[in-house]
């Protein structure tokens, strides 16, 4: 399991590797990456061992980890499906979705935060929607509502010590 230089080394690839290679990267579709993991498991060759390997251990979508994981040990590898430590796929989520949210109109719907989210960052929605399965607009739509533009979360209130005369 290494991560070499493979570019002045001959291997036979596929044809479309370059295309394959960059499915595996494209963030904002996880159908892709997917696709392209399960391709790339027919070839047992260092430079889509080192894709797959990266694929495992940085996709943050399980369903893309687990097939490259699994064509891995298809090929021989030994490998082990890493865990997944925090239950937020992407760093400072929540900081995000208020920014998207407050840039919508106040009076804005639940539709319209979905849009803007995929607009603004198809990569965040694209990862969920493939993470979360059925369950995304439920979960997204839960995210929306629990939401609160009144509050700063890094200011905590001073308590009110005035006293009126």
């Amino acid at each position: 399991m290494t991560n070499e230089d493979h570019s002045n080394t001959q291997y036979e690839l596929p044809e479309n590797y370059n295309e394959l290679k960059k499915a595996a990267h494209r963030t904002a579709d996880w159908q892709q990456r997917l696709h392209a993991a399960q391709e790339l498991g027919q070839y047992d060759q260092p430079p889509v061992i080192d894709l797959l390997l990266h694929l495992m251990n940085n996709d943050p979508v399980t369903a893309v980890r687990a097939e490259a994981h699994k064509q891995l040990q298809a090929l021989g590898q030994d490998v082990q499906l890493p865990e997944r430590h925090n239950t937020e796929l992407f760093n400072h989520m929540t900081k995000t979705l208020i920014r998207i949210k407050k840039s919508l109109p106040r009076e804005h719907t639940y539709e319209d935060f979905k849009d803007k989210l995929n607009k603004m960052r198809a990569d965040i929605y694209n990862a969920y929607e493939g993470e979360k399965g059925e369950e995304f607009d439920n979960w997204l739509r839960g995210r929306w509502e629990s939401l609160d533009l009144t509050r700063n979360p890094k200011k905590t209130p001073k308590p009110n010590t005035r006293t009126e005369k």
